[in-house]
């Protein structure tokens, strides 16, 4: 197949759209405190339906275009078994979970979910569900930009939730 670049991602040609949701928040809505600095800090409940059949792994990342600084990474997570069709509220900030599901760091410099935090205004936040026809050979704490270049030539498709927060 041959690649192309959208979005800063490189896709294979025909990747397909698949849904993502959270029962804490509607796309385009406001997110719970509970889910940020100001509250318990824990990352919201996800599901997701309509994974393409092809996908071993997923992988999620989590960020802020509008903070003043440039893209803030909030979340990085990845090999996450396909077969899965959510997250539970809260996962542990550790580097590889029950599922073998590995953690990144974020922008925060910790491993795991760091909520939203900006400084003033209201940001948004997309949370980006890739299905990848592989797993990664990348270790627990890698960066955003690190799983970016693992994932090229493996996205089978992509899909998206986003949020809003302001202080």
């Amino acid at each position: 197949m041959n690649l192309k670049q959208n979005d800063s991602i490189w896709k294979k040609e025909g990747a397909m759209s698949f849904s993502i949701i959270s029962s804490a928040f509607e796309s385009g809505g406001m997110i719970p405190a509970q889910y940020t600095c100001d509250g318990a800090d824990i990352s919201p409940p996800l599901s997701w339906r309509n994974v393409p059949v092809s996908a071993k792994s997923l992988a999620l990342i989590c960020d802020d275009p509008d903070a003043p600084v440039g893209t803030w990474v909030h979340w990085v997570l990845f090999n996450l078994p396909a077969a899965n069709s959510g997250l539970p509220e809260n996962v542990p900030p550790q580097k590889v979970l029950e599922n073998g599901a590995k953690q990144g760091i974020n922008d925060f410099r910790k491993i795991g979910y760091g909520g939203p935090c900006p400084p003033g205004g209201v940001h948004r936040y997309f949370f980006k569900l890739y299905a990848l026809d592989d797993f990664l050979n990348l270790p627990a704490g890698s960066t955003k930009s690190e799983l970016l270049k693992a994932m090229e030539g493996h996205l089978l498709g992509q899909a998206e939730l986003i949020g809003r927060y302001g202080r």
